[in-house]
């Protein structure tokens, strides 16, 4: 399972809504609906104030994320051998992230870093659908 379905579930199972987790953990909805959702992943501070609510192991939610502590990459099972390539060439362009021109911390980063793999493959596979559909209308007409 997941991490974003595994907080779902542990959610559900309180019968609590993102509103109220957000609030619990002290984000906002969108940061905890980007969990649940795999854009983003949180960092190792709030997974274990995420177990420490819900009265689990730390480890039950890192097992959860296989690929995270091996610093690995999940790459969508539709990639083809181009898509990696584009991916793997988004990462190497590893200048210094920087906000309002201040270097960000190696958190901030990874957290940005996070998102924009999520963009990256969201984007990727909304341009194969799109250009699914442009080549079915080509053959209609």
């Amino acid at each position: 399972m997941k991490l974003g379905s595994k907080l779902t579930d542990l959610r559900n199972k309180k019968h609590l809504t993102q509103d109220q987790m957000a609030e619990i953990l002290g984000v906002k909805r969108a940061r905890y609906n980007s969990w649940e959702n795999e854009i983003a992943k949180p960092d190792i501070e709030m997974l274990k104030k995420i177990a420490e609510y819900h009265k689990i192991k730390t480890d039950d939610l890192l097992d959860v994320q296989q690929n995270n502590n091996k610093n690995e990459i999940e790459i969508p099972a539709w990639a083809t051998s181009k898509d990696i390539r584009d991916f793997k060439k988004m990462l190497e362009e590893d200048g210094e992230v920087m906000f309002d021109g201040v270097p960000m911390s190696e958190t901030d980063r990874q957290r940005v870093m996070d998102v924009l793999t999520g963009l990256f493959w969201e984007a990727k596979q909304m341009n194969k659908r799109s250009k699914k559909t442009n080549t079915t209308d080509d053959a209609k007409n």
